[in-house]
């Protein structure tokens, strides 16, 4: 029997608190969450800023800018998985202003995505690539949310 998904949502400021709920509840994400997994254990998401996602991405993957997200994986079992994952909020918000796209629907897929990549699906092949997007697509549209790939 699968142990419970604890899912813990920080923000590294009021502000960056601020910007994510008028976009998206604590319940809303947390629901986001649950329809990527069966698995219990511990999912974080903390929402940054520049400065931390650059220092993050910059420790752990050696590439000295900020990004979207990112997911360190420490535990995937049968029935249980443990990761954090990191949204920095000033690429989101940038990337939300390029493509054309709300705030809610774009952290929907990248918090969708982020807990994909605690899974172990990845999109370094164009073939695992091909697998998770089908995936996302399929999760997001259970949520109510369009094919996030289109228009790119």
């Amino acid at each position: 029997m699968p142990t419970k998904l604890t899912i813990d949502i920080q923000y590294a400021s009021p502000a960056i608190e601020a910007a994510v709920s008028k976009a998206a509840s604590a319940t809303l994400i947390k629901k986001w969450v649950k329809a990527t997994t069966d698995h219990g254990g511990l999912l974080t998401l903390r929402f940054v800023n520049a400065t931390e996602g650059q220092k993050l991405n910059f420790s752990f993957r050696k590439k000295d800018y900020a990004t979207n997200v990112l997911t360190f994986p420490y535990e995937l079992s049968k029935n249980s998985l443990s990761a954090d994952i990191i949204f920095c909020l000033p690429v989101i918000q940038k990337e939300v202003k390029e493509q054309n796209k709300s705030l809610k629907d774009h952290l929907a897929h990248l918090i969708v995505h982020g807990c994909l990549h605690a899974q172990a699906y990845d999109h370094e092949i164009k073939k695992d690539a091909e697998k998770m997007e089908v995936l996302e697509i399929k999760i997001l549209h259970q949520l109510g949310f369009t094919n996030p790939y289109l228009d790119q």
